[in-house]
């Protein structure tokens, strides 16, 4: 009965369900704008709510990371601008839909599974959070290496028509992720004495530029092309479409809940292997990957909503951070006077209920907010091309400057947005620069990591990620 009236707390209380409503409202828009990330909107509202409630605070809170993920699909769908790290993936196969006349569907199949990954994830948060936060902990900086290992192997799905030029894409993200000052030495790479860039490359500044800025050149070529016609009628999806791509969608769930779960992951690295996994299970797509695929939007959906749910698991059973919001949400539960940590379902179980209620009402929020305003979100993409185009650039320099208020992340912007549209025109893929800059500080860290573990004895650390590989390999098998 405790847990039951625990749950219904945030139902039962109408200022509650408000603020979750509007938090939720609000980071579907939040997040479909390129730049004002989820973790920035959480940041911000700290300062806001440090007065009030802890109930109201994380309601509110919850209601904006719930939304913000699903929100980032909207503009890599529409202007193949992912509105958040996570939703690059989404970008791959639900642009081209929009393309040939179908965004109003690859919206609408987006908020559903979106919804059926988010519940996964909240189920398991709800079920199994001991037992997944003692896989978690188990992880060692060499498992985290082979995580990154694994991830960079997913090159070869991103790559297109040329491997080659999927590996040259891939090592040049590494390399520019690797730009600024050493981690653990704190000296300069990569810097040639600038000091603008001792701090790094922003990541959203290059996510903006390739996709947002080259996608801008590349429809000057056809600026007076007339824009195409969307269908918005199948908005919803039928059952049977629901039922056909429900296994999957389990599946790259299940890769969401448990990447999410891994400290220091986050929903970015689960939508990407989750999409990988769909490139490797599906057997003659209707559509090819690339192309318009819905699989390749059912896939990196429903794992990156997972992974929302799999984020709270180490917050709140470990009091470690699943990512950068739990992180900011771990900080203000400590405002509010609570430790996070194995006592915390022990010493307050209302509090953990309360968050797994609050998640689910959410990700109900998202859906209904989500199947509207379909109709005049997709009218964006009819917009002629002469003023399409302004929209998209101002979007993209607001986006890049937001992050840092820097004008420096602006001209970053803009030169990888030159760089995107030349690898564009000479058949390069975008997707493994991305991969290669998400995953290039989490090979660095953890390699040296691994070896100072082992105390430089390369031999004993290459055993121990022998036996993580089996390891992980059953996991990813299962």
């Amino acid at each position: 009965m405790d847990i039951l009236s625990n749950l219904l707390i945030p139902i039962v209380n109408l200022d509650l369900l408000m603020l979750i409503a509007v938090g939720t409202f609000a980071g579907i828009y939040v997040g479909a704008i390129p730049g004002l990330s989820v973790t920035m909107a959480v940041s911000i509202l700290i300062s806001f709510t440090f007065s009030w409630e802890v109930y109201p605070a994380l309601a509110l809170m919850i209601g904006i990371y719930m939304g913000g993920v699903y929100g980032g699909s909207r503009t890599a769908i529409l202007l193949n601008i992912p509105g958040a790290p996570s939703a690059i993936a989404t970008a791959l196969d639900g642009f081209p839909m929009a393309q040939h006349g179908r965004a109003g569907e690859a919206i609408g199949i987006v908020t559903v599974v979106s919804f059926i990954g988010g519940f996964i994830g909240i189920f398991a948060l709800g079920a199994f959070a001991p037992l997944l936060s003692d896989f978690a902990i188990g992880f060692q900086p060499r498992d985290f290496m082979l995580l990154a290992i694994m991830g960079i192997l997913l090159v070869g799905s991103l790559s297109g028509d040329s491997l080659v030029k999927g590996i040259f894409a891939g090592a040049l993200g590494i390399g520019v992720g690797a730009v600024g000052m050493d981690p653990l030495t704190i000296q300069d790479r990569f810097v040639f004495g600038i000091s603008e860039l001792r701090g790094g490359i922003s990541f959203v500044a290059v996510m903006i530029g390739l996709f947002g800025v080259s996608e801008a050149l590349i429809q000057l070529h056809s600026i007076h092309t007339p824009a195409v016609r969307q269908k918005i009628t199948g908005i919803i999806p039928s059952w049977s479409k629901v039922r056909k791509h429900l296994p999957l969608g389990l599946q790259t769930s299940t890769i969401g809940t448990i990447v999410g779960a891994l400290p220091g992951t986050g929903g970015d690295i689960a939508a990407l292997m989750a999409y990988d996994h769909a490139k490797r299970v599906t057997r003659n797509p209707e559509t090819p990957f690339g192309k318009g695929a819905i699989e390749g939007l059912v896939a990196p959906e429903t794992a990156n909503n997972a992974a929302v749910g799999g984020a709270f698991i180490p917050m709140l059973t470990l009091g470690i951070p699943g990512d950068a919001v739990t992180a900011i949400m771990i900080g203000a539960l400590f405002i509010h006077g609570l430790n996070p940590g194995p006592m915390l379902m022990i010493e307050q179980p209302d509090m953990f209920w309360f968050i797994v209620s609050s998640l689910a009402l959410a990700n109900v929020f998202m859906l209904i907010f989500g199947l509207t305003g379909i109709r005049l979100f997709v009218r964006i993409v009819e917009l002629p091309r002469t003023v399409l185009l302004p929209v998209i650039m101002v979007l993209s320099i607001v986006g890049a400057y937001a992050v840092n208020n820097s004008l420096t992340d602006v001209y970053w912007m803009l030169g990888f947005g030159v760089l995107g549209y030349f690898m564009r025109l000479y058949g390069y893929p975008l997707a493994p620069i991305i991969l290669g800059v998400i995953l290039s500080r989490l090979l660095d860290d953890n390699w040296r990591r691994a070896i100072i573990s082992e105390r430089e004895d390369f031999g004993a650390m290459m055993m121990g990620i022998f036996t993580s590989r089996c390891r992980c390999a059953c996991s990813w098998r299962w």
